[in-house]
């Protein structure tokens, strides 16, 4: 077993033109007792590169993933480190110098910390001024996550924190079997949830979840997300994500329909009720979108079940760990 405490991880995909600062900030973190490894997922670009101009740095390590998706990169990621803990940073994110240093006292001082992560704050483009329809509940799409300046615990999946600032014990990343691959980014499909996933076991399991400020990271704001269409394919893909969730849950059947059907409604309706605050309405229109993409998700597993039938990978309930080392 390594004496390494943390592993700090970076899953990547074509994204050199924000790797390299990614990079730079673990490698600048107070600690010294840690690894940083960039996971390579398929990409294209100048990836491997940016990390061969650092690998002066004995501390860095590249591993090339293959197959497509944020998952699994992460538990690839998973598989090949040696630290107890492991700490997950975008490839478009920058590390504040204390974040490792804050997130490992906190598995330290509690043994029944499964998942902790912190603020995340955004760095805009250059010259680039909000628009007026950008809701600060959208602005969560682009990464913010806020939930005061106290540590607090998370007990709704919800407020999950964020998987671009985002650490885990490896012996409950072990114990659930790693994140599952069915959810989670996979190239332009912007499939997300893995997190709220893991939360949700997490909390079913006994463990506990924590909301640390003080591990702060900065993320990007990519130009391209700045338009209405992305945030209403984000939300596309949110609600697909939340189908694929509940399927793995065991919440499906005719209810989903009535939900969704529900949902849409109320989402138009406040859209025209609040038409004339640009933001309001198009956060209410985000809203109702995105439960149309969970309504067509829905509508494809009844048609086509053995198309979307995630049966064959694995589903985590808590029953399966009834028995496990004192679980």
């Amino acid at each position: 077993m390594s004496d390494l405490e943390v592993s700090a991880i970076i899953c990547t995909h074509n994204r050199e033109q924000y790797l390299g600062k990614a990079i730079d900030s673990l490698l600048a973190q107070d600690v010294r007792n840690f690894e940083a490894i960039v996971v390579d997922n398929a990409s294209t670009d100048a990836t491997r590169a940016v990390v061969d101009r650092r690998r002066d740095d004995d501390r860095l390590h590249y591993v090339y993933e293959a197959e497509l998706g944020l998952s699994t990169a992460r538990n690839t990621g998973a598989r090949v480190a040696r630290g107890r803990i492991l700490a997950y940073l975008d490839d478009d994110a920058v590390a504040s110098p204390q974040w490792l240093s804050v997130l490992v006292q906190a598995y330290r001082e509690n043994d029944r910390l499964a998942v902790a992560g912190g603020k995340v704050t955004l760095i805009w483009p250059e010259h680039y001024t909000p628009p007026p329809w950008l809701s600060e509940g959208l602005a969560g799409n682009l990464g913010a996550y806020d939930l005061g300046d106290l540590p607090q615990a998370i007990e709704q999946p919800g407020l999950t924190p964020r998987g671009l600032n985002y650490s885990i014990r490896r012996t409950f990343l072990d114990q659930i079997g790693g994140f599952n691959p069915n959810l989670g980014r996979m190239g332009t499909k912007l499939l997300s949830n893995e997190e709220l996933y893991v939360t949700e076991l997490a909390l079913e399991l006994g463990w506990q979840v924590f909301y640390l400020p003080e591990a702060l990271v900065a993320h990007h704001v990519a130009p391209e997300r700045l338009a209405r269409s992305w945030f209403l394919q984000r939300g596309w893909w949110q609600g697909i994500s939340e189908c694929y969730r509940d399927r793995l849950c065991g919440r499906t059947g005719w209810r989903q329909f009535g939900l969704a059907g529900e949902r849409i409604a109320r989402g138009v309706y406040k859209a025209l009720k609040s038409w004339p605050d640009p933001a309001r309405r198009f956060d209410n229109l985000v809203y109702a979108y995105g439960h149309l993409g969970y309504l067509t998700a829905a509508v494809s597993d009844l048609l086509s079940p053995s198309k979307t039938n995630l049966s064959e990978s694995p589903v985590f309930t808590p029953e399966r760990f009834k028995n496990r080392d004192g679980v």
